[in-house]
C-alpha cells in the first residue's frame, strides 16, 4: 500500500506512509500544485504580511505553496471560512468511500466529490489544481474527497469569546484515536478520530451553540467530560497533532474529526491514496455561518432547537446536551408533577431540574437498578402501599426499551408481591418482558460494595445508576418512620446502604423520589424537610441522592421521568449526543412507535392499580382498599396527571 499525505496546499511538511508505519521526513520533496495566481507585487505583499490571520484563504493557499516558513498548520487561519480534510483514492473505491461518509456525516461531513480525474474543486474554491507533478500519471483513475473541518469553526468560537487554547499556545489541535466505531460501508472500517478543546465551564453552553450551527465543521462536540468514556486514557499523547494544555477551570470537549478518513484508509488498505497532514488543512472560500443567524431560517437555527449543556456527573466528569425545546417540555412536566392536591406541603422541597438532571443521567445510564416499597400500613398483610409499584413499572418499561438493563430490588418479606406485580404487567403488556428481581441484606462491612460492584471491585460497578422512588428512607436516628412518626424500621431491609455506598463509587449516578420527605434519597432536601413538614425533625431521610425529584405523589415522579427519558431519545441533539455522532441505521418510525408504546397511560395504570388492589395493597394516606393513591382517586386525579404528562410529551 502506497499512502502519501500531500503538503502543498494543505501543509507545511511532507508526510510519506507505507506498509502502515507513518515517517515524518523534511526530505521527502514538496508537491507542486498548480494555481493561477496574482501579480508580483501581491505576491510580495502577502510574504511582507506580518499578520497572516488577515489575510484570504486565496492569499494563503498562495504562501503555503510557496513553502512559507510561517505557516506550520492551518489552526487559527482563514477565520471566517471553511476548512477540509483531503481525501484522495482510486474511483473503484469511490463509491464505498461516499457511502461511508453518508453513514457517518457527524465525522465526515462531505463538502465535495469530484469526478473521476477532476483536479479541481469549483464549489470550494477557484484556480485551484489539486494535483502535484508526481502524482499526475495517476491522476486519470482518482476521485478526491473534501470534508468539512473543526479548523472552521475556530473564527466563530473566538468571535464569541471562546478561547481556542490551540491557537493560544500556538500549537496544532490534539487529535485521538476512540474505542468507538464508525458505521461500515464497503471496505471501510474504522474507529472515530476527535479532536480535542479545552473550553471553560461558564462557556459550555456558548460553544455547543456556536459550533452547532456549523454541521459542516461538524456540528456541536459528541463529548465533554472525562476522555475515559471515549476510551482515551492519556490527553498528553495525542494520536495526531500536538498536546494542548488546559487552563484553570477549562472543561475537555471533544469533537468528531476528519482525520477519522485517514483511519478508514489505513483500515481498507488501497493500492494507492493521498491525504492531508493532519492540521494543514485545504483551504476553502466557503464562509461558515454566522453565529447570529435569523431565527425563522431553519430548525438548525431555530432557538428552541439549539443544545443546552447541563453538568450530570462529577466523578466521572459528564456533560449532556439536549435541545431547548425538550428542556421546556420536561420542565414543565416538573410543574405538572408539583401540584400538591393532596395538601400535604410538597411545594415547599421543590428544586428544579431535579427531573431534567435526573432523566438525562438514566439516559446515559446502561444498568439501572430500581428499588421500591413503603411499608406504612404495619398492621396489614401486606404493609405497602399503592404508591411507588406503579411508578417504578413505568420506568422499568421505559428503560427497557431503550435498550437498558433493568433490576429491581425489594425488600425480602416483599418478593413474592413483587414477583405477582411483574408477571402481571407481563401478562397485560405493562411490560414486555420479566425483570430481576433481587433482594439486599447487611452480611459484612462490604456487603454494599459486593452488592453493587463485580467481585467488589469499584472499577467494575453492575450498575450506574440507582433509582428509589416511594421508598423508605433511613432517618438519622438509624430508623425508619412513616408520615404519621411510626417506626417502620421492622420491615424495611437496609437498601439505603446501596446508596450510601455508591457516592464512593464513580460511575453510579443515584436518584430519589418522593413526596413527604422522608423516603429515601430526599436527604438531599433534608434541611427544607425538617423546617417545612410535619415531624420533618423525626421522619426526614438522611440518606441523599444526587438527584431528589419531589412531587405530589411518587408515582407521578415516575411517570415524569418516563416521559422525559422518551423526549430526550427522540431529541436530535440528544441523541446524536449520546451516540457520539455515530447514529446506526434504524428504522426511526419504528424504534419511535417502540418507545411511544412504553409511555404511561391511563388504561395501563388503572389495570395496574387495579392488580395491587386484588393482592391487598392499601392507598397510603387512607389505607382504604380502593382505586386510589395516598387517598386521592384514581379518577379524576391521577388519570387527569398522566393524560396531561402525554399531552406535553406528544406536543409539538
Amino acid at each position: 500500500m502506497t499512502y502519501t499525505v500531500l503538503s502543498a496546499l494543505l501543509g507545511y511538511r511532507g508526510w510519506f506512509r507505507t506498509q502502515r508505519a507513518y515517517l515524518h521526513s523534511s526530505k521527502i520533496p514538496r508537491r507542486n500544485v498548480n494555481i493561477t495566481v496574482s501579480s508580483g507585487s501581491v505576491r510580495a505583499k502577502m510574504e511582507q504580511s506580518d499578520n497572516l490571520k488577515s489575510l484570504t484563504p486565496a492569499e494563503l493557499r498562495l504562501l503555503i505553496r510557496s513553502e512559507d516558513p510561517r505557516i506550520r498548520n492551518t489552526t487559527g487561519l482563514a477565520n471566517g471560512y471553511q476548512q477540509a480534510n483531503v481525501i484522495i483514492l482510486p474511483d473503484k473505491l469511490a463509491d464505498d468511500f461516499e457511502e461511508f461518509c453518508q453513514k457517518n456525516p457527524v465525522p465526515l461531513p462531505l463538502l465535495y466529490r469530484s469526478k473521476s480525474g477532476q483536479s479541481s474543486c469549483p464549489p470550494l474554491a477557484k484556480c485551484v489544481d489539486i494535483r502535484s507533478q508526481t502524482e499526475q500519471n495517476y491522476w486519470s483513475s482518482m476521485v478526491s474527497f473534501y470534508l468539512g473541518c473543526s479548523f472552521g469553526f475556530e473564527g466563530s468560537l473566538k468571535e464569541a469569546g471562546i478561547p481556542v487554547r490551540n491557537v493560544e499556545q500556538g500549537t496544532n489541535v490534539s487529535m485521538y484515536k476512540t474505542s468507538l466505531f464508525c458505521v461500515g460501508a464497503g471496505v471501510f472500517r474504522c474507529p472515530l478520530v476527535v479532536t480535542m478543546r479545552p473550553i471553560p465551564s461558564a462557556l459550555l453552553d456558548a460553544a455547543v451553540n456556536v459550533t452547532h450551527l456549523n454541521p459542516l465543521a461538524h456540528g456541536a462536540p459528541v463529548h465533554i467530560g472525562d476522555p475515559a468514556f471515549l476510551g482515551i486514557q492519556d490527553l498528553s499523547k495525542p494520536d495526531y497533532g500536538e498536546c494542548v494544555d488546559l487552563q484553570t477551570g477549562d472543561v475537555t470537549v471533544f469533537w468528531a474529526c476528519g482525520v477519522t478518513a485517514i483511519e478508514a484508509i489505513l483500515s481498507s488498505k488501497p493500492s494507492l491514496a493521498f491525504s492531508h497532514s493532519p492540521g494543514c488543512m485545504f483551504l476553502s472560500d466557503i464562509q461558515e455561518p454566522s453565529i447570529n443567524p435569523p431565527s425563522e431560517s431553519t430548525n438548525l437555527t431555530t432557538s428552541e432547537f439549539i443544545p443546552r449543556c447541563f453538568l450530570i456527573s462529577h466523578n466521572p466528569l459528564l456533560y449532556s446536551l439536549a435541545s431547548q425545546r425538550a428542556v421546556n417540555k420536561i420542565r414543565k412536566m416538573e410543574k405538572i408533577i408539583g401540584e400538591d392536591p393532596g395538601q400535604r406541603g410538597i411545594k415547599a422541597l421543590f428544586v428544579e431540574d431535579e427531573l431534567l438532571l435526573s432523566c438525562l443521567a438514566l439516559s446515559h445510564a446502561s444498568s439501572v437498578a430500581i428499588t421500591t416499597g413503603f411499608p406504612t400500613h404495619y398492621m396489614y398483610s401486606p404493609p405497602d402501599e399503592t404508591d411507588g409499584p406503579p411508578g417504578a413499572i413505568a420506568m422499568a418499561s421505559m428503560l427497557l426499551s431503550l435498550g437498558k438493563k433493568v433490576t429491581i430490588i425489594t425488600d425480602r418479606r416483599a418478593v413474592n408481591l413483587n414477583r405477582d406485580i411483574i408477571n402481571e404487567c407481563v401478562k397485560k403488556g405493562i411490560l414486555k418482558t420479566t425483570v430481576p428481581l433481587v433482594t439486599f441484606e447487611d452480611c459484612g462491612a462490604d456487603s454494599a460494595l459486593q452488592f453493587l460492584c463485580h467481585n467488589g471491585d469499584p472499577k467494575y460497578p453492575r450498575f450506574d445508576h440507582l433509582v428509589a422512588i416511594e421508598r423508605s428512607g433511613r432517618a438519622a436516628d438509624g430508623n425508619y418512620y412513616n408520615m404519621r412518626g411510626i417506626n417502620i424500621k421492622h420491615l424495611v431491609d437496609p437498601i439505603d446502604d446501596l446508596f450510601i455506598a455508591a457516592k464512593n463509587i464513580p460511575g453510579i449516578m443515584t436518584t430519589g423520589i418522593g413526596d413527604g420527605g422522608n423516603e429515601l434519597g430526599m436527604g438531599k432536601l433534608k434541611d427544607k424537610v425538617k423546617a417545612f413538614m410535619t415531624n420533618g425533625k423525626l421522619i426526614a431521610c438522611d440518606v441523599p441522592a444526587d438527584y431528589a425529584i419531589t412531587a405530589g405523589v411518587s408515582n407521578w415522579g415516575g411517570y415524569a421521568l418516563t416521559c422525559g427519558l422518551y423526549l430526550l431519545n427522540s431529541c436530535p441533539s440528544h441523541r446524536r449526543y449520546l451516540t457520539r455522532g455515530l447514529l446506526q441505521p434504524i428504522n426511526k418510525e419504528e424504534q419511535f412507535q417502540d418507545w411511544a408504546s412504553n409511555l404511561p397511560s391511563v388504561i395501563k395504570e388503572e389495570l395496574l392499580l387495579a392488580k395491587l388492589m386484588s393482592l391487598g395493597v392499601r392507598s397510603g394516606k387512607t389505607g382504604h382498599l380502593a382505586m386510589e393513591v395516598d387517598g386521592l382517586t384514581f379518577h379524576p386525579t391521577h388519570s387527569d396527571i398522566i393524560t396531561r404528562l402525554l399531552k406535553v410529551t406528544h406536543d409539538e
